[in-house]
């Protein structure tokens, strides 16, 4: 029983350890046409994390893979393009109301993105 009791609280402990990242994330980030924003609205349960990014002309995409470890968040999108689609793979730090994130698009280097919480 004890053995049980000091799991659970280990388990409790990592999961208040996580960065909170539930909620709406903007910011901009350069395209093709200029600036863009940006908008990522995700929902942690302990270390899942699932969600939406909203990008530009393809709408609103899920989130898959996503995971939350402290203040390391890491996930992916597939968007779909000309009848292609592309896996796009994010990860980052997460420092109170501030996320960065590094991602690649079509093998043309890394990309960095630094988002803000919304209050809207």
């Amino acid at each position: 029983m004890k053995i049980r009791l000091a799991l659970l609280a280990c388990a409790l402990a990592v999961t208040a350890l996580a960065a909170d990242v539930t909620g709406k994330w903007t910011g901009e980030t350069q395209g093709r046409n200029g600036a863009q924003t940006v908008t990522i609205t995700l929902k942690a349960d302990g270390s899942a994390l699932t969600g939406t990014l909203n990008g530009g002309r393809g709408g609103d995409v899920e989130i898959s893979d996503g995971k939350i470890s402290g203040d390391n968040i890491s996930f992916s999108v597939t968007r779909e393009f000309n009848g292609n689609s592309m896996k796009i793979e994010y990860s980052g730090t997460v420092s109170g109301d501030e996320m960065k994130l590094k991602y690649e698009v079509g093998g043309r280097g890394p990309r960095e993105l630094t988002l803000k919480r919304s209050t809207t």
